[in-house]
């Protein structure tokens, strides 16, 4: 498990006077502001959050040390973390999609099926994207706990029973 999570990233600039257009990762998007101080992943920089209004997709932001439209563009894309022991803790068969990605899925007889490159979720449930040797394309598997009955942190891995076909 990482040591820190990405709780959000800049969407850009917002306005001329340095606020930027925030998107918040968390699962109550206005929670980002409380584990603040947020920085960059390489622990570089380091970024008080002030949030100013709420627009679709997130929220307008003051930074701590951006000032200027210029500074705020220039975060455009920028993830920001936060350090494990600042977030909540979590409930049972809850995950960080950070603790997922990378993990080996395995299906119910433990042949290998791949690693999840990515979790998405497009409104219903969450995806896994899982990749692996010798496929053409990466495919998603539903995360639930019909298709996905275990995940075993310790281990690192994910036992899965994708729908018929799917593999």
């Amino acid at each position: 498990m990482t040591e820190l999570v990405c709780v959000g990233a800049v969407a850009g600039a917002y306005g001329v006077r340095g606020e930027v257009r925030l998107k918040s990762f968390c699962a109550e998007p206005e929670a980002i502001a409380d584990y603040a101080p947020l920085q960059t992943e390489d622990g570089a920089h380091s970024y008080s959050v002030v949030l100013t209004g709420q627009m679709k997709n997130g929220f307008t932001a003051h930074l701590g040390g951006v000032a200027t439209k210029e500074q705020a563009d220039a975060l455009k894309g920028l993830r920001l973390y936060a350090p494990r022991d600042r977030l909540p803790a979590l409930e049972d068969d809850e995950f960080y999609h950070a603790d997922l990605i990378g993990l080996e899925v395995v299906d119910t007889g433990g042949t290998v099926l791949g690693r999840v490159k990515a979790v998405m979720n497009h409104g219903a449930d969450d995806l896994l994207e899982v990749y692996g040797p010798g496929m053409k394309a990466t495919v998603l598997i539903p995360f639930t706990r019909t298709v996905v009955p275990t995940v075993d942190l310790t281990l690192g891995r994910i036992v899965a029973d994708p729908p018929e076909g799917l593999f």
